[in-house]
Formats: C-alpha cells, structure tokens, sequence
C-alpha cells in the first residue's frame, strides 16, 4: 500500500513528464492534443493537492480543476479561475470528437502557444502549494 507522500509524488511525477509530451506535440502541431494534456497535466498537480489536503489518498475520479482545487481547500485568484474554466474546455471538448472540429480551427499556434504560456505559470504555482 502506498504512503500518502508516494500517492503525491506519484501525481506529481506524471505531470512532468505530460509536460514533455506537450513540447512535443507543440512542436509538431498537434495543438489540440498539447491542449488536452495540457489539461491533463494541471489535473494531476491539482490531484497531488487534494492528496496533500485530505484525509484519503485517492482523489474524486473528476477532471474539473476548480472543483478539485476547492475540494483541496486551495486558494486561487479570480484570473487563475478564469484560466481554469478554458482549460476545462479542453478536457470536456477534447474527449468528444463532435466539438473538435470548431477548435481546431480556432487554435493554431500563436493561440496555442500563449495558452501554453499560461499553463506553465500555473503550474509552477500549484507546485509551490505542494
């Protein structure tokens, strides 16, 4: 059975190296799915977090970074909730192909890469938290 610091570090593990795959797929134009794992990629730091900040070690089955961070009792600023709200488009609109279509569309590099910007800030923030 693993300790409640192995649970966390575990989470935190898989975020970093989903970061890698995002440069990857940044660099070879697969936005949507950079954006996807981008996604994934908070979540599971938000998943350390509410490890961290709970009783039990197995966090809610829930992709919702809000939802997760309230649940983790974290404190987050109106702009940071902003940024969490698109990112949880991605993981909603990257799961149903019907909704992809619009979005590769919309998302080609330039906004890609700003967004990318943004997840890395707040990535390190949620480290910071742990």
């Amino acid at each position: 059975m693993l300790t409640k610091e192995e649970h966390i570090k575990y989470w935190i593990n898989t975020a970093k190296r989903d970061w890698k795959a995002i440069q990857n797929m940044y660099t070879t134009k697969d936005y949507m799915q950079a954006l996807f794992f981008s996604h994934l990629h908070l979540e599971k730091f938000c998943k350390a977090l509410w490890v961290k900040n709970n009783s039990g070690n197995t966090p809610p089955k829930i992709h919702n970074l809000i939802r997760l961070l309230d649940e983790a009792k974290i404190k987050y600023t109106d702009e940071q909730k902003d940024f969490m709200n698109i990112m949880n488009t991605f993981q909603l609109e990257g799961r149903y192909p019907d909704y992809l279509d619009s979005l590769y569309k919309k998302y080609k590099k330039k906004n890609t890469g700003d967004i990318l910007d943004q997840v890395k800030k707040l990535s390190l923030w949620l480290q910071q938290q742990l």
